[in-house]
């Protein structure tokens, strides 16, 4: 879809259009709130005390959905304006205002809307909440403010509610004053200097669980029937902030630390500055569930924290930088939680991540980790893999290639430099080459500005050592997607890590070709992403594939066998191999003991099942797999009560895939489980228990569809009702599908959940058709159950499909029914369905004629 470059210049001008002024300079703000639950609204009072850098008649600051009657500066009357489009209002004064402090004073009323965006109502079957989610752009939704990031203050919050119920904030409370009239007035310590997004409170009769880590009080609140599933956040919590003490150099800031389980929430959590807020599966677990649901919430919490220091303390200058945030944030949450729990397989979890990232990287549609972001719908768009998941990647590249140690020092130094502060991508690279005495900068600014995935290709040994070559890598195939602007052709600056027999070391590479030496002597066995830490795919010669897969179970670790499969199918992706030799390198690794890596050929599989091979294609290899992986299940230990965390898991991977394969067997034992647990039982085999609920849903009828139903109704476990709206999708009888999208947009699932179950109707080759259709027929009433974010995501489901009419459909659809913040969103779902058109073209013939040599 392209752009006229006309509209182009002028979107780009009314873009720039939206950012503030820029001569006021927000110091301290002073809020008194007063929700009203039951109306669903609020009322409140603000000073701002600000510095005019130049005498105006004019102060622009942003609002939306806001009544404001009345504001003064200095005690001067100011008309108001409003500029929706802008989400902006501006008061005008006759009298010019001098350079220098002003004190704005203004009052304000406004709704608690049902968006889950700026203050809004939560609710439960009990009562509702009056919550907040200000990121990014709407804290201008529950006060006016000079919501943009770099402008920073202090804030005192005071908070009027019913005597019935408890507030929480950023701070701690200095004060709580019965005001008459069944109401209280809850005051809150000043705040340091933060960013407006930052901003929390919350009424509502919230119980919290307490624990205490260096000194810093913790509590883990929720609704009242749920505090008995905060223990396991509280022992996470303690844990994190011990260790980000340590690691960051710098005590945790605030002088308590709050997270807080929210029934509607839309994002899975969000780092206000000392009182965190979460969706509930994300903060609360039964102690005696799996690890699975364990690691979820240690790893949400571990993020959060993360950003207490790197995106609270200091904070991005403006959102093209997002990255600096969420990126740190996601490499941290790995390395914090593998502290804790080193049992987990944190490092796996990492490599799984990696190959995601790189393949949703690896198009034509990807965009640059920095990015232009003006208006609030592109900064909502700036929340993606890109950001989270390839910028969190380069910087774990960094640390890789630096040392643990320098980088640590180095991420010290720049939050020093900057605290309570605002900083820029240079400003994090600089402190790092300043450490390192490595040229970081120059790596950084290639990986942040340039889009893309690099391929790097060996050829085989010469005497001087190994050439190398790099250029951008497609999914999809080069073609005509290679051809490259001249800043992206010049390269990447790589730092390769190569392993060999007797070690590993890094060397830097920054032209289109070079050569890697190595140490005389080494054996012809070589690994170029020593770790799995490079963010960059690999392409070796015959010769060098050869060695390393016949030395993978030895030569390998587990990232490192898993980085191998996951270039392996990239590179088959892309028509530089074929599907059968991919299978080949599948059926060789079927006894690889780790589950990770077997997770990662199954999932591979599957992929070849339900996005390459017709329905008798399908049948045969359903057939192999039954054959070649049956025997492996039928050889694990028969007491799985002795199975470690990660042999569990393999046993899951085994299972799960025979079953998808139709194993008769298989089958009827998860019948037979799902059966036990239903009759209230303890299943035979308890960790099999989620697996065979699935695969039962996939041949269940309506009266087990209703036992799940109830379950997602009835549950006060928030992660059991999750799971079981997850299992209502596995049904596959059209009427049930049906149903469960009528569910999904009926009012009785929270909006917050209900696009995850379109979405995942249509990402299923099974019933993906069915309900397309079906959303096509009734977008008014899906439509209404959207989100800014989860409308995104929504569209983003459509890039399942793998046809060329289906491709049309949804390109004329939603150029018809439009979905906010989801431009960018909808480029790459079609660029995912032509990638999976070709790969089908170019495939299809080579698994047929590898399944009938099989």
């Amino acid at each position: 879809m392209k752009v006229w470059i006309l509209l182009a210049v002028l979107g780009s001008g009314l873009c720039e259009a939206q950012r503030l002024p820029g001569n006021v300079k927000p110091e301290h703000y002073a809020l008194a709130i007063a929700p009203d639950i039951e109306a669903a609204n609020f009322s409140g009072t603000e000073t701002i005390d600000v510095t005019l850098l130049a005498p105006a008649k004019e102060i622009t600051l942003n609002a939306i959905e806001l009544k404001v009657p009345s504001a003064t500066a200095n005690g001067q009357a100011a008309t108001i304006t409003f500029d929706e489009a802008k989400e902006q209002m501006t008061l005008g004064f006759a009298q010019a205002l001098p350079a220098g402090k002003v004190s704005l004073k203004l009052a304000f009323s406004g709704v608690l809307n049902d968006k889950l965006r700026g203050f809004y109502l939560s609710k439960t079957k009990a009562r509702n909440y009056a919550v907040t989610q200000f990121e990014s752009t709407d804290a201008r939704r529950a006060f006016p403010s000079f919501d943009e990031p770099a402008l920073k203050a202090t804030f005192d919050v005071a908070l009027t509610i019913a005597d019935t119920d408890m507030a929480i904030s950023n701070s701690n409370v200095i004060a709580d004053t019965p005001t008459g009239q069944g109401k209280h007035t809850v005051v809150f310590a000043t705040t340091p200097r933060m960013s407006t997004y930052l901003v929390a409170f919350l009424v509502g009769d919230f119980a919290c669980l307490k624990g205490k880590a260096d000194g810093v009080p913790i509590r883990v609140c929720s609704t009242p029937d749920k505090v008995k599933l905060t223990k396991f956040a509280v022992d996470a919590a303690e844990h994190f902030l011990k260790y980000y003490d340590t690691y960051f150099g710098i005590k945790y800031p605030m002088p308590k630390l709050d997270l807080i389980g929210i029934p509607d929430f839309e994002a899975g959590a969000m780092e206000n500055f000392g009182a965190i807020t979460y969706r509930e599966t994300a903060l609360l677990v039964d102690e005696k569930d799996s690890i699975n649901a364990k690691k979820r919430v240690a790893v949400t919490v571990a993020h959060e924290m993360a950003h207490q220091w790197f995106g609270d303390m200091v904070t991005m200058q403006w959102w093209d930088n997002l990255w600096l945030n969420e990126g740190f944030a996601t490499w941290m949450e790995n390395k914090a939680t593998n502290d804790w729990q080193p049992t987990w397989g944190f490092p796996q979890d990492v490599a799984d991540d990696l190959n995601g990232t790189l393949n949703y990287d690896a198009v034509r549609t990807t965009r640059t980790i920095r990015a232009k972001a003006e208006t609030p719908a592109e900064i909502s768009e700036m929340f993606d893999g890109i950001a989270y998941g390839k910028a969190g990647a380069v910087i774990g590249m960094v640390e890789n290639w630096v040392g643990p140690e320098v980088f640590r020092q180095g991420v010290h130094n720049y939050l020093a430099a900057h605290l309570y502060a605002n900083a820029t991508a240079e400003d994090f690279w600089n402190a790092q080459t300043a450490q390192s005495k490595q040229p970081v900068d120059k790596m950084m600014a290639s990986f942040v500005n340039k889009p893309g995935v690099p391929l790097v290709t060996f050829a085989d040994k010469q005497a001087t050592g190994y050439p190398v070559a790099q250029k951008r890598f497609f999914l999809s195939g080069s073609t005509n997607d290679d051809k490259q602007t001249d800043d992206v052709s010049a390269g990447w600056t790589i730092p390769i890590c190569v392993k060999t027999g007797s070690g590993s070391s890094c060397k830097l590479i920054n032209g289109d070709s070079a050569v890697l030496e190595v140490p005389a002597g080494v054996a012809p066995f070589f690994y170029a992403n020593a770790g799995d830490k490079g963010y960059y795919r690999v392409a070796y010669s015959p010769a060098q594939l050869h060695a390393i897969v016949a030395g993978a179970e030895t030569g390998l670790t587990v990232p490192e066998r898993m980085g191998l499969v996951g270039d392996r199918w990239a590179l088959t992706r892309a028509g530089q191999g074929s599907v059968g030799d991919f299978l080949d390198l599948t059926l060789a690794l079927k006894l690889d003991t780790n589950s990770q890596v077997l997770d990662t050929l199954l999932s591979t599989v599957s992929q070849v099942r339900n996005r390459i091979a017709t329905p008798p294609e399908q049948t045969q290899l359903d057939t192999l797999m039954r054959a070649q992986f049956g025997p492996v299940y039928a050889a694990l230990p028969a007491d799985a009560s002795k199975d470690s965390y990660d042999a569990e898991q393999r046993r899951v991977a085994l299972y799960e895939e025979l079953g998808a394969a139709g194993d008769p067997a298989i089958l009827a034992h998860a019948r037979e489980l799902t059966e036990q647990l239903f009759a209230g039982k303890k299943p035979g085999d308890s960790s099999l228990v989620d697996a065979s609920v699935g695969l039962a849903a996939r041949n269940g009828d309506v009266a087990f569809y209703d036992k799940v139903q109830a379950v997602a109704e009835n549950s006060d476990d928030p992660g059991l009702q999750s799971e079981a709206l997850e299992v209502l999708t596995r049904f596959v009888q059209p009427l049930l599908v049906v149903r469960t999208l009528e569910y999904a947009t009926s009012g009785k699932v929270r909006n917050q959940d209900s696009w995850i179950l379109i979405a995942q109707e249509i990402a299923q080759a099974d019933t993906r058709e069915l309900a397309w259709a079906w959303v096509q027929k009734n977008w008014p009433k899906v439509q209404a159950q959207l989100t800014t974010a989860s409308g995104g995501n929504l569209v983003s489901a459509t890039g399942s499909f793998c046809t060329v009419q289906q491709r049309d459909e949804v390109v004329r659809f939603f150029a018809e029914h439009k979905v906010t913040a989801a431009e960018r969103t909808l480029s790459k779902a079609v660029d995912s369905i032509n990638a999976c058109i070709a790969l089908k073209s170019a495939q299809e013939p080579k698994l047929r004629d590898w399944l009938a040599h099989h």
